[in-house]
Formats: C-alpha cells, sequence, structure tokens
C-alpha cells in the first residue's frame, strides 16, 4: 500500500461490475447545513451532482508552495485521476512520537509523505502540487461515505478533518 486509495481502487476495477437490480438511493441536500468550531467549518450545500471544495492551512513551507484549496466536481473530474493517488501525509515530529509509543509500526516514506520543518522527505516528491489537500478531499469522501448513500451536494470545508 502507498497511502492512497489507488491500491484500494485498482482492486475494485479489477472486481468489475455486477448490476444490481434494486434501484440505487441518493441523499439530496435541500438546504445549507453548516458546522464551524473554532475556524474550522463544513458545510453542505444544495447541488445538482455532487462537487468538494476544501481548503487547508498549515504555517509550514511545503504547504505554501501551492495552493492550499482544491475543487473538484465529480461530473467533470475523474476520482481516479484528480484524488485517488493522493498520499496521507505527516509531520516528522509525529511520526518520531508515535515510534516512541509503539505506532504506526508499518509507517515509511513508502506509504506516507512525510515532512521536516522545511521539506518533503519522501525522495520522489509529491505526486501534485496540491496533493496535501487532494488527500484531505479523499478523507473526506471516506468520512462521507459513512452516510449509507451517496449524496446529491456540494460539501465544502476549512481546515477540518475527520472528527469534523
Amino acid at each position: 500500500m502507498d497511502g492512497s486509495a489507488a491500491p484500494f481502487l485498482y482492486l475494485l476495477q479489477t472486481a468489475g461490475i455486477v448490476e444490481q437490480s434494486k434501484k440505487k438511493r441518493f441523499i439530496r441536500v435541500k438546504q445549507t447545513v453548516m458546522v464551524e468550531d473554532r475556524g474550522v467549518w463544513v458545510r453542505l450545500d444544495p447541488y445538482d451532482g455532487f462537487k468538494i471544495t476544501l481548503s487547508i492551512e498549515f504555517n509550514h513551507p511545503s504547504f505554501n508552495r501551492a495552493p492550499q484549496t482544491v475543487v473538484v466536481d465529480f461530473a467533470r473530474h475523474s476520482y481516479s485521476h484528480a484524488i485517488s493517488r493522493a498520499r496521507t501525509f505527516g509531520f516528522m515530529h509525529e511520526v518520531e512520537y508515535m515510534c516512541n509509543h509503539g505506532l504506526g509500526r508499518g509507517g515509511s516514506l513508502d506509504n506516507a509523505i512525510v515532512i521536516d520543518d522545511e521539506y518533503v522527505l519522501n525522495p520522489e516528491g509529491l505526486r501534485f502540487p496540491d496533493e496535501f489537500v487532494r488527500h484531505k478531499i479523499l478523507d473526506a469522501i471516506g468520512d462521507l461515505y459513512i452516510i449509507g448513500h451517496p449524496l446529491i451536494a456540494a460539501f465544502s470545508g476549512h481546515k477540518s478533518g475527520h472528527a469534523m
């Protein structure tokens, strides 16, 4: 595994598609719903399709080299090309803490982007200039999946994470 959804997507695509007899159900957002807590927020808006807009803020040179906001309208952008290859990331000081506490034992530069005080440590660099925020979109898709049905809505967030 490489810290992205691409290996899972490959397996799903390899398995193929089986048409189901039951109609697919969706959840359509009809009015804006927003949750905000100390400058962190998420919002669902009515939208004829599915679109995600996310922004992140990290006071770090690696994040300031590319836009920290990404908009993906899934009617126009392919999940497999725009999002699935974005890897998870973490800071070196977090890795050191995890190792010292017996956590993250399988973590390496092969399955995460690791950032020190100034640079991305992975020799190959980033897959996208804005890979950090693209991975946050990947996370948001996974978090929204627990609703149980695909959304017809625009989801947006600022500095949001799994808890929000």
